[in-house]
């Protein structure tokens, strides 16, 4: 069974208004049909395919060639330093990456709240979690 997704909870996933969904439905960007209940619904797979097909990531300030595909800019907005080592926190769009590090690397990157960075994610474990229930 596909998954149905209201408008507000695509709005949502998408980070965009309600009203923006219902313009991308009405101009036929983004197909939409209705559940029994008459309200227009999105499938899931439809969402995934429209987020993946419209996602922009912001400029990559470094452009440099990589291996890892996981790269996020955003601000650093925090950084904690003891003698040996730090965490440097950072905002990147709507999501908190948190890394630790030596003391020594932060101070030699220079990070500090307010400086852009870019964190590179190469993991060999992800987590992947659904909400409730077994479907």
């Amino acid at each position: 069974m596909l998954s149905s997704i209201r408008i507000r909870d695509a709005a949502s996933l998408l980070g965009v208004s309600d009203d923006t969904v219902r313009r991308w439905i009405d101009s036929g960007a983004l197909a939409a049909e209705k559940d029994e209940s008459g309200r227009k619904v999105i499938r899931g797979d439809v969402l995934a395919e429209f987020a993946r097909s419209h996602a922009e990531p912001p400029h990559d300030p470094l452009g440099i060639a990589s291996s890892a595909r996981n790269r996020f800019v955003g601000l650093v907005t925090k950084v904690t330093a003891d003698g040996v080592m730090a965490e440097v926190q950072m905002q990147c769009g709507p999501f908190t990456v948190v890394s630790l590090m030596s003391s020594s690397s932060a101070a030699e990157l220079g990070l500090e709240p307010g400086k852009l960075a870019v964190a590179v994610v190469k993991a060999t474990t992800v987590i992947v979690e659904t909400p409730g229930g077994s479907s």
